[in-house]
């Protein structure tokens, strides 16, 4: 029997591959404002930063004040480009079928946007109520708050359950909110999350064996 008792999991990055799609966009708009920023740079630099650190670092890179409605116009253009390419990460759909646990999503992105991007990608029906944004309480990884608001709600304390991530910022948060978290590396760029995860995983299809191998 596993150790977990709840399975908590980031949205962008594991459950739907939607990281390149909105960084590209995001790349897109910096470069109409002349930040002249490289796609291939930023998917590395970008992945898992909050969306107002992307912002900071846009308005340093263009030397110009971000427009009042940037947020705006990003969110309208990366809804439609989910629309038409948006993916379940591969393998996800068969674990969250097989999954016995209790569990949930916890994103830094804007409820609207996991709740849509889990829609398109048939994935929705297996949370229902269970996601938990970022942008409800106003705390971003690597703070722990949305990960501790997902245990306590779900019914759970840290210690009983598991957080799945891709990014250094979320596994940071994981941890200092007293969870265990296991890394999927696959789009682990700068490998950064080896040896600083408690495990790490390449391919969706070796998740269920280590949760259910995890003993107390």
């Amino acid at each position: 029997m596993s150790k977990y008792k709840c399975i908590i999991f980031d949205c962008d990055g594991v459950l739907i591959d939607s990281e390149s799609i909105a960084i590209g966009v995001l790349v897109d708009m910096a470069n109409e404002l002349g930040a002249n920023m490289i796609f291939k740079e930023s998917l590395v630099e970008l992945k898992g930063k909050s969306f107002n650190s992307c912002v900071a670092l846009i308005s340093e890179l263009s030397d110009k004040s971000i427009p009042d409605d940037f947020e705006k116009d990003y969110r309208a253009r990366t809804f439609e480009t989910f629309k038409k390419e948006i993916q379940p990460i591969k393998g996800i759909k068969e674990v969250l079928e097989s999954l016995s646990l209790p569990f949930c999503t916890a994103s830094s992105g804007p409820e609207n946007k996991i709740r849509l991007n889990l829609e398109v990608t048939g994935l929705l029906p297996f949370f229902g109520d269970n996601i938990f944004s970022c942008y409800t309480i106003q705390k971003w990884k690597p703070d722990p708050d949305v990960f501790l608001w997902a245990a306590r709600t779900m019914g759970f304390k840290p210690k009983e359950c598991l957080v799945v991530e891709d990014s250094i910022s979320g596994v940071k948060a994981a941890k200092s909110g007293g969870f265990d978290v296991f890394g999927y590396t696959e789009h682990d760029y700068k490998n950064e999350l080896e040896g600083f995860a408690t495990k790490t995983f390449n391919n969706m299809n070796g998740l269920l064996n280590m949760i259910h191998s995890s003993k107390g």
